[in-house]
Formats: C-alpha cells, sequence, structure tokens
C-alpha cells in the first residue's frame, strides 16, 4: 500500500485551506467594507430635506 496519493490528497486539502485563509485574511473579514456618508454629504442630504418639507408644507397651505 502506497502512501504517496494520501499525501497528495493531504497536500492539496492544505494549499485549498491556505488559499481560503488568504483570500478571508487580505480582505479582513472577506467582506466589503460598508461605505459612510461624509459629514459634508449628510448636511447637504439634510438641506434638500428640509428644502422638499417646506415646499410641500407651502404647498398644502395653498390648496387649504
Amino acid at each position: 500500500m502506497s502512501l504517496t496519493p494520501i499525501v497528495a490528497e493531504i497536500d492539496q486539502e492544505i494549499s485549498r485551506l491556505q488559499q481560503a485563509r488568504d483570500l478571508l485574511v487580505s480582505n479582513g473579514t472577506g467582506m466589503k467594507k460598508k461605505r459612510g456618508i461624509s459629514a459634508a454629504g449628510r448636511k447637504k442630504i439634510a438641506e434638500a430635506m428640509r428644502k422638499r418639507w417646506a415646499e410641500k408644507k407651502k404647498a398644502q397651505k395653498r390648496t387649504i
């Protein structure tokens, strides 16, 4: 009975596990990072929403 095929299979499995580990380590947790929004971006969105709300409120007052 030859051990060569068994050793070859073990080597292949080790190689697959090392590749999986490298992928996980290189990307941190293996997932994409969530992007945050900058303070300037939040301010811009808030201003736009206030403007929309004001226009909507103004339009409702006209219909009453």
